[in-house]
């Protein structure tokens, strides 16, 4: 099952500094059909003005993964981290017991990111924060896990969930597959170009829900950047 979400049907609000686009429900926008898929929650794509950004504000018990697409964003938060984070890069957030951070576009240029909220299998623990660079050269053609609450994926970022971040970028006929295990949510958005799933075709911005589908088989139309969630229910 693939149920594909056009960019043009999501909710959102144009703040002027922030263009937010929610996938499900989310601050003054409410779907009852669209509360979440599985453990996945927000899915928000959201366009940052430049040198605006969000002030501080709290966070706790939710997995918080910042994917920023074009610019960067700058992280800064009441332990003391602080850091930004550049186009391709990810940053994650477990708000665990409690954090309070802020999210500014510092840039003088336009940012664009997805922010992607999960929910964590135990709630509480001690917050952290972390970001690193995953080069969009070294996932060419294949999916690189982002973020991830399984041990064997030593090269991301930690999450508190059961759950995978992936990202993968195809030029314009390529196909990468996915094996999906069974009773287990994904959902699929093209940050740039135009795919093929499964016979399902998403233009960029589009989301695509899927289940029960055991392998997702995944062509380019034209050049894209894909990011995918794969998450227990």
């Amino acid at each position: 099952m693939i149920e594909r979400r056009p960019f043009a049907s999501l909710g959102g609000a144009d703040h002027g500094w922030l263009d937010a686009k929610h996938h499900f429900s989310f601050a003054g926008y409410h779907d009852a059909k669209r509360m979440g898929w599985g453990a996945l929650r927000v899915w928000n794509d959201d366009t940052i003005a430049p040198q605006t950004g969000f002030p501080p504000h709290p966070h706790a018990d939710m997995e918080i993964i910042t994917y920023v697409r074009e610019g960067a964003i700058s992280h800064k938060d009441n332990l003391g981290n602080e850091g930004r984070t550049g186009a391709g890069d990810v940053q994650v957030m477990s708000a665990g017991s409690g954090i309070t951070h802020a999210e500014y576009n510092l840039e003088n240029e336009t940012t664009r990111i997805f922010q992607i909220w999960i929910i964590p299998d135990e709630n509480g623990g001690a917050p952290s924060w972390g970001a690193r660079p995953f080069p969009k050269g070294d996932r060419s053609g294949r999916f690189v896990v982002l973020a991830s609450g399984f041990k064997e994926d030593t090269e991301a970022l930690p999450l508190r969930t059961n759950a995978r971040v992936l990202g993968a970028t195809l030029k314009a006929g390529e196909s990468v597959a996915y094996a999906l295990d069974s009773g287990r949510y994904a959902y699929l958005v093209p940050a740039t170009g135009k795919v093929d799933i499964n016979g399902v075709k998403l233009d960029a911005r589009d989301g695509a829900a899927i289940r029960n589908e055991a392998t997702l088989h995944i062509s380019a139309i034209e050049d894209a950047e894909l990011v995918l969630v794969d998450t227990a229910p």
